[in-house]
């Protein structure tokens, strides 16, 4: 029988569950609602759904290469425990190497995918189920290089943190793991100055100008020397958001440009992913969480 929007919509506001989980509860129950609440209930739909609302900012984030092709996955929880468990920890690397060998481009075509029959979502309603906290695909990117390239890659804490780039021209192995770890720990924005969108430079110019109009010690000097002043400001003011202006944090007396150039390669790109960056984090309060688990 033919399934009516206006079905789907009441499924949806009793159970909380996706459109698409209720349209094929409904036909498979020939669109008795009632049948099809037991059947979400049933396959753990239901129960995943409600807890939509719920924050989702903790958890892991994995990075995994095969050949030519890497891949870093961030992977949300309500809260660090769960990034302990087996099956989060079996979720998330099943998910991160599903990824990797496909071609998806957003979340939505990564859960689509498929694995021994079942889809990347469907797993994860599975582990909600079995875990019972909100468990969300948050991000993902796949890389890739050329066969003289060498990923270079980093995991911090279990996976807090990752790195995953891409050295040029280079089989250098350990120059690429110091790299990664020089990314992980002083998260550069861009590579080079090159890389970073004029826009960023020009909202920086401005402030850097400004400062030194009202500056009553720089008023006196002429116009060349303040703006050689400024871009001078603008430089120092932008170095650390770029790899090769940093500090090399091994050899502090020297610069990652220099050390680059002196291993005769460089980073074309590179990816890090800092779990629950810019999410927004659950107060906690601990006394009422254990009153909760003892009630």
């Amino acid at each position: 029988m033919a399934i009516t929007a206006q079905q789907v919509k009441d499924l949806r506001e009793r159970t909380g569950a996706g459109m698409m989980d209720c349209k094929k509860a409904l036909t498979e129950c020939d669109g008795d609602i009632e049948k099809a609440i037991d059947w979400l209930r049933e396959k753990g739909i239901a129960k995943a759904a409600k807890k939509e609302s719920r924050i989702a900012a903790e958890g892991l984030s994995k990075v995994v290469t095969n050949g030519n092709k890497a891949c870093v996955v961030e992977i949300n929880t309500e809260t660090d425990f769960v990034s302990k468990n087996d099956h989060f920890l079996k979720l998330l690397d099943m998910t991160a190497n599903t990824i990797l060998n496909s071609d998806a481009k957003t979340n939505e075509e990564a859960l689509a995918l498929t694995v021994d029959g079942k889809t990347l979502n469907d797993l994860f309603i599975e582990a909600i189920s079995t875990i019972g906290e909100k468990i969300t695909l948050r991000r993902f990117t796949i890389l890739e290089k050329g066969d003289s390239d060498t990923f270079g890659t980093y995991m911090h804490n279990g996976g807090s943190i990752s790195v995953c780039l891409v050295l040029k021209g280079s089989s250098d192995e350990e120059v690429a793991k110091h790299m990664a770890m020089q990314i992980a720990s002083m998260a550069p924005t861009y590579v080079s100055r090159n890389d970073m969108p004029e826009d960023v430079v020009a909202h920086e110019r401005q402030i850097q100008t400004e400062i030194v109009k009202n500056d009553p010690a720089l008023a006196s000097k002429p116009e060349k020397v303040l703006a050689g002043i400024i871009e001078g400001k603008v430089s120092k003011n932008l170095q650390d958001m770029c790899l090769v202006d940093q500090v090399y944090f091994l050899e502090p007396d020297k610069k990652c440009g220099q050390y680059l150039k002196e291993h005769n390669t460089e980073v074309t790109t590179f990816v890090r992913y800092l779990v629950g960056e810019g999410l927004e984090k659950r107060e906690e309060n601990f006394a009422e969480e254990v009153a909760k688990q003892i009630g």
